[in-house]
């Protein structure tokens, strides 16, 4: 009844972990992917749970995206008990695959680090408020999902 490109477009729904919490909405999710591009466009971003451990461990402060369709879910159950410890606020999105795209890389990605400040050199002071002001925005939203939570 429908062409080709319809079905394609239609995502299959992903089987979300059951520690998925707290998961983004549309709005928000959409907001936060908006943020990841930005940050590695800013090369304010960490990638993978590797990266993401020792930057958390080292004291780094910024806001951790976690993607809430991995398997098998142990590879990221110890992040977000290292982002509550460090008062690090921390999201979960539906999808890897959407992660690794906003994070501008094909591989899908299960978890990034958004930081303010990037790793190596300055960084634009245009780009930085820009970057400063989403991220602020962000973290506010994801704060208040999070107090509702609770």
């Amino acid at each position: 009844m429908g062409s080709d490109t319809e079905v394609e477009k239609k995502k299959a729904p992903t089987a979300l972990a059951p520690i998925a919490k707290p998961l983004a909405g549309k709005k928000l999710c959409k907001r936060t992917l908006k943020l990841v591009r930005r940050a590695s466009e800013a090369k304010c971003l960490k990638r993978g749970v590797k990266e993401v451990v020792k930057s958390i461990r080292r004291g780094n402060k910024g806001l951790c995206v976690l993607a809430g369709n991995i398997s098998p879910i142990d590879v990221i159950t110890h992040v977000p008990i290292l982002c509550e410890e460090a008062n690090i606020p921390y999201i979960y999105v539906p999808s890897k695959e959407d992660l690794a795209t906003a994070g501008t890389t094909k591989r899908p990605t299960c978890c990034v680090l958004v930081m303010t400040k990037p790793a190596k050199g300055e960084i634009n002071e245009e780009v930085k408020e820009k970057l400063k002001s989403d991220y602020d925005h962000v973290v506010a939203e994801v704060a208040e999902v999070t107090s509702s939570m609770f």
